[in-house]
């Protein structure tokens, strides 16, 4: 069985002004490595910072490898429809470069419709828009030239091989399979009307193998499956945080299209796909999910929970200390 990777996600919500939840995230991060995690990977928002604390993610991961020796940087994602393809693709290699070549870049092309307006582009118009840069982003790395006949400089640190791309359909899992990316899955996704209580790996799995079946012969999948993770010392104070947490989500993930189901709080952690209890019940509850089976790499996050920063502290101590080992022989490092 191929080994499994684990990394640590985060969207950069505490409950803090922004220079403190930078710190805290920087904070986390190093944790993660003393810990054991393979990766890092941050989010990107824009405007909104309840959904996500950080707008411009290279100069944050920049900030994150220079106090950082191994543990691998990732964006997940880079909106790239709100963004100039060449100025992504510049400041991704630089950022690389500063990082000693850890920097992973996941890309996708965003869904919050009211930000596209600020940026001189249609959300109407995001995939079009999104292939055409990506297309621009990757040729550059590769030492190709721009359209002006310009090249990148720095070149490429074969970031090209480094590329992901997120989706929530197979037919977007397919594209990131014909174009040699690594996939990116989603911690939770809309089901569909006829089936609200399809479980998370019932959509995933069929994304999976549409990846798989794309994927060029003699390249390597990378598919790598974030999760909501919360590891606690104690499951009734660990049901209190979520149901702050999760109510919180309810409204918005309606107006998104997910069916949620908000009757208490054990319907709401199965809506939102949240593995959540002591190490042994969260041990039982990741088990259970099938799209693992095919993931090269699991990315844990407390999102949507979101508690304080003791607590993603703890969590992570524990996921490492008492989850992570008796993953191993499903086929898991630590």
């Amino acid at each position: 069985m191929s080994q499994k990777q684990f990394g640590f996600f985060t969207r950069l919500l505490d409950d803090v002004p922004s220079s403190q939840r930078y710190a805290l995230a920087l904070e986390q991060i190093k944790a993660a490595e003393s810990y054991g995690f393979q990766s890092a990977w941050v989010a990107q928002h824009h405007f909104n910072g309840e959904e996500g604390g950080l707008p411009s993610p290279f100069p944050f991961l920049a900030h994150a490898a220079a106090q950082t020796s191994r543990i691998r940087l990732g964006t997940g994602v880079v909106t790239l429809v709100m963004e100039d393809a060449v100025r992504v693709a510049e400041d991704a290699v630089v950022t690389d470069i500063l990082s000693g070549g850890r920097l992973e870049v996941g890309f996708g092309s965003g869904g919050t419709p009211t930000s596209y307006p600020a940026f001189g582009e249609h959300f109407a118009d995001r995939h079009a828009a999104f292939n055409r840069k990506l297309h621009t982003v990757k040729s550059a790395w590769a030492g190709e030239e721009l359209p002006d006949g310009n090249r990148l400089w720095p070149s490429g640190t074969g970031l090209e091989k480094r590329s992901w791309q997120a989706t929530f359909s197979a037919f977007g899992a397919e594209r990131a399979g014909q174009d040699g990316d690594g996939l990116l899955l989603s911690r939770t996704q809309p089901r569909r009307p006829e089936k609200p209580e399809a479980a998370l790996w019932e959509l995933q799995v069929p994304m999976v193998e549409a990846y798989l079946k794309a994927l060029p012969e003699g390249r390597a999948p990378r598919i790598l499956a974030s999760r909501s993770v919360f590891v606690t010392d104690d499951r009734v104070e660990a049901l209190r945080m979520a149901e702050k947490g999760l109510s919180r989500q309810v409204k918005k993930f309606r107006a998104a299209g997910h069916t949620i189901d908000d009757t208490n709080i054990d319907t709401l952690i199965r809506t939102f796909d949240v593995h959540i209890g002591t190490p042994e019940e969260v041990i039982v509850s990741l088990l259970q999910d099938k799209t693992l089976d095919h993931a090269t790499e699991i990315a844990i996050q407390v999102h949507s929970i979101d508690p304080e920063h003791q607590y993603i502290l703890r969590s992570l101590e524990l996921f490492a200390t008492e989850v992570a080992p008796a993953l191993q022989e499903y086929g898991f490092v630590v």
